[in-house]
């Protein structure tokens, strides 16, 4: 396994002295934000020589474009907001490969208005998976036209909220263009940090076959949990790491959820951790 961060971590003004500070420390890949080369962070479209740009750069300096970052609220109530989020999903499908990558971070969503990252207690209504699920419907065709892989992330304030809800979607749609992000921090919800163990055996059960990629941050507490830098809080990432190897992940472990001046410790502490084979 890799040890990288997001593009964004490092507060440069260009891409490329962004990744020649990570490259500085080690760091191997990278999740991209398309902000960081001066378009929306999810635009309606990817210019080639843009797209150019990025390859160019991470190839160079051998950094792996692990996953794009292309999140919208995929169970937002208003039909026009969906819509609008699977036409920009669907032109970064058709800019992937020239980007350097085959996979695209997407956010499950929430019912919340304000913020896709937020809870909100319809979350778990039938009405919300039936506006995710057919979201999520409508954008597999455009991934699977591409050949990239779709990676939801699951989280205690999204529709997808565990390993179950990530498993119930992946049988549902029955696409191999379908795949999960995990972040052994987010799925904790109130009360289950005791059983961190046995939640992360869980998660991995019932996922741990449908993995794109994987990220690193750490929790302080469970429910809606405060999140921290790698190392800083209480996930068990001996058992975390330990589950990646097992199951044949060989890709990144990508650090957020952290400031600059943290990452070179960050970086150190999960390259530490990880298994030997």
């Amino acid at each position: 396994m890799q040890v990288g961060t997001f593009d964004n971590v490092f507060r440069r003004s260009t891409f490329e002295s962004r990744l020649d500070a990570l490259k500085a420390l080690g760091g191997q890949a990278i999740q991209l934000h398309l902000d960081t080369v001066g378009l929306e962070v999810f635009p309606r479209e990817v210019p080639a020589g843009v797209a150019d740009r990025v390859r160019g750069a991470t190839t160079a300096r051998g950094i792996t474009v692990t996953a794009v970052s292309g999140m919208f609220n995929m169970a937002h109530p208003d039909p026009g907001v969906r819509a609008d989020g699977l036409g920009r999903l669907a032109s970064l499908c058709a800019a992937c490969a020239r980007l350097g990558t085959r996979v695209i971070g997407v956010c499950t969503g929430s019912r919340n208005l304000a913020s896709m990252w937020r809870p909100h207690p319809d979350n778990r209504s039938a009405e919300a998976w039936r506006d995710f699920r057919d979201t999520m419907a409508a954008a597999l065709p455009h991934a699977e036209r591409h050949g990239v892989t779709l990676a939801m992330e699951p989280e205690v304030n999204n529709v997808v909220d565990s390993g179950e809800s990530a498993r119930r979607i992946i049988d549902e749609m029955r696409s191999p263009n379908l795949g999960v992000c995990l972040d052994g921090a987010n799925i904790f919800h109130a009360g289950q940090l005791p059983r961190m163990a046995a939640v992360l055996d869980d998660l991995f059960a019932r996922v741990g076959d449908r993995i794109a990629f994987a990220h690193g941050k750490d929790l302080d507490r469970d429910g809606d949990a405060g999140h921290l830098a790698a190392g800083h809080g209480l996930l068990d990432w001996d058992r975390y790491l330990r589950h990646l190897d097992r199951v044949g992940y060989r890709g990144a472990v990508i650090l957020h959820g952290l400031t600059e001046w943290q990452a070179p410790g960050c970086i150190r502490f999960v390259q530490g951790k990880l298994p030997s084979s």
